[in-house]
């Protein structure tokens, strides 16, 4: 359901939401099918999927390779987007101006990601966000990820607002299922990845076309 007062909470997914990090990840993919000899990937196609995760990159740039082939690079894949992970990556434009202003006004923001924790943590420490969130939930604090909605719960916990209090953010259906299963109000990102997907059929309470528009479409300002 819509929401009639401004949250006091904003969380968010992490790529394709806060950050674009398709450029180093497509590079990390690229690197490693010239480690294994198979021609470059189709970048675009790459990018589609990046809020899938790492399993869903490597079948878009190794079409053919069955699961277990997949399972068996996945750790070298991570290896080598974890050495340059914030060369290309940057807060997608309007994102950082609007921080600002949920942190003037007195907004919590927080992350809530599939990514693990040993990739997340060190890339929000390298972009000088980590001490600016109020929470931060990864894809394994918590035996459950979206889009189970105990993440969010916990992002609220954490943030000290309910659910009802809060939006979630995201560029994937599942962002929207977690949250709505959470009790937040939702809004799909419709600058992020995606998945090849339509952001109007989510069911999400908002569909946002740019991060500028956003505290507009809640009532922040």
């Amino acid at each position: 359901m819509t929401r009639t007062s401004p949250p006091r909470a904003v969380l968010f997914d992490l790529d394709g939401t806060l950050i674009d990090s398709a450029p180093d990840l497509i590079a990390a993919v690229e690197a490693l099918c010239r480690e294994l000899g198979a021609p470059p990937p189709d970048a675009a196609r790459v990018r589609e999927v990046v809020s899938a995760g790492g399993r869903a990159m490597l079948r878009r740039g190794l079409p053919g390779a069955d699961e277990t082939m997949i399972d068996q690079w996945l750790p070298r894949f991570l290896d080598i987007y974890s050495a340059n992970m914030v060369r290309h990556t940057r807060l997608y434009d309007g994102v950082g101006a609007m921080l600002e202003g949920f942190e003037a006004r007195g907004i919590a923001w927080g992350v809530v990601t599939n990514k693990p924790g040993w990739l997340t943590r060190p890339l929000l420490e390298q972009m000088g966000l980590h001490v600016r969130c109020a929470a931060i939930v990864t894809g394994d604090c918590l035996p459950v990820r979206k889009p189970d909605p105990a993440p969010v719960l916990r992002a609220c916990e954490l943030a000290g607002v309910e659910a009802f209090a809060s939006a979630f953010v995201g560029d994937d259906i599942r962002d929207i299922e977690a949250g709505r299963a959470a009790g937040t109000s939702t809004v799909a990102a419709a600058w992020g990845y995606l998945d090849g997907g339509d952001p109007h059929a989510w069911g999400a309470d908002h569909v946002v076309a740019a991060p500028s528009d956003l505290p507009r479409t809640l009532g922040l300002w």
